[in-house]
């Protein structure tokens, strides 16, 4: 079982940064994948980005790179993401997500391979 609580959301300008920190209770293993997605109003859960566990291989969405860094801390059992550059489109609830026991190679963007989800954080980017 594990538990994902959400920290950092809120309201920032056009060009801001906000940090997202996502605590993770619970076991760990080295297949586990931990990333974000997002769900803006009237619109479908989107991939952000995610981490594996064990190396801290990354992938994130094509809108994310260059502006949105994730990162682990395995002592602190964090993810973190720094969002840097924020766009109003960028406003949605960010969620916290893990695939448990993750198999197959790469670290997937498919939020049906994530089977733990947190309570979401709101981000509110104004122009």
């Amino acid at each position: 079982q594990v538990q994902l609580v959400e920290s950092g959301g809120g309201l920032v300008q056009a060009g801001g940064s906000l940090r997202l920190s996502c605590a993770i209770s619970g076991h760990t293993f080295s297949s586990t994948i931990l990333g974000w997605f997002r769900q803006a109003p009237g619109k479908e859960r989107e991939f952000v980005a995610a981490t594996r566990w064990s190396d801290g291989s990354t992938n994130s969405a094509q809108f994310a790179q260059g502006r949105f860094t994730i990162s682990r801390d395995n002592a602190k059992k964090t993810v973190d993401l720094q969002m840097n550059s924020l766009k109003p489109e960028d406003t949605a609830v960010y969620y916290c997500a893990c695939a448990h026991t993750f198999y197959r190679n790469g670290v997937s963007p498919s939020p049906s391979d994530y089977n733990y989800w947190g309570q979401g954080t709101q981000v509110t980017v104004s122009s």
